[in-house]
């Protein structure tokens, strides 16, 4: 991995209050709001994204925000590919986040850097093959995007942003 800086795009931002997807596909799309795309998010170190169903959950503390790229969505199905059918936090133009696991990275939209642990992979669950189309699941395997613990108080916004590794992973 690079010590570079490198320009991105953060083309969407999800702040859902609750989980959207439970129960099971077989039962049908569930309500997606589009209110809970949003321009700006706040980050709270080690709690999440302020207003996210994850805040300051001890049990999603190491993996409170989703990052995924726009490259690695299947676009099979009838619908827009978009954070509201696969309920990532932050959706990225220009870096492959999955090869980032174990790294301490940064984004930078212009306030300055909020750091992120990638600490896991986000791993596609069925509803993948509701929400997005049939096989997305499947598709989404080593690329379903990536669950961070974030490291330090910060704002993103959606639109241009750096990308940047303070810490690289394992290799």
């Amino acid at each position: 991995m690079p010590h570079v800086d490198i320009h991105v795009e953060i083309l969407q931002l999800l702040v859902s209050p609750v989980h959207r997807l439970a129960g099971r596909p077989a039962d049908g799309m569930p309500e997606l709001p589009r209110e809970e795309l949003v321009t700006t998010a706040e980050v709270r170190a080690g709690l999440g994204i302020v207003g996210d169903r994850y805040f300051n959950h001890p049990a999603h503390r190491n993996a409170s925000i989703t990052l995924m790229a726009t490259e690695r969505i299947p676009r099979q199905g009838p619908h827009e590919a978009d954070l509201l059918r696969t309920r990532r936090n932050v959706l990225l133009r220009g870096i492959d986040i999955d090869a980032y696991i174990g790294a301490t990275v940064f984004l930078d939209c212009g306030t300055g850097p909020v750091e992120l642990a990638v600490r896991t992979a986000a791993r596609p669950c069925a509803w993948m093959n509701t929400t997005l189309g049939p096989g997305a699941q499947r598709a989404l395997r080593g690329g379903g995007g990536v669950r961070c613990r974030p490291l330090t108080d910060g704002i993103l916004t959606v639109g241009p942003a750096v990308f940047g590794v303070r810490e690289p992973g394992p290799t």
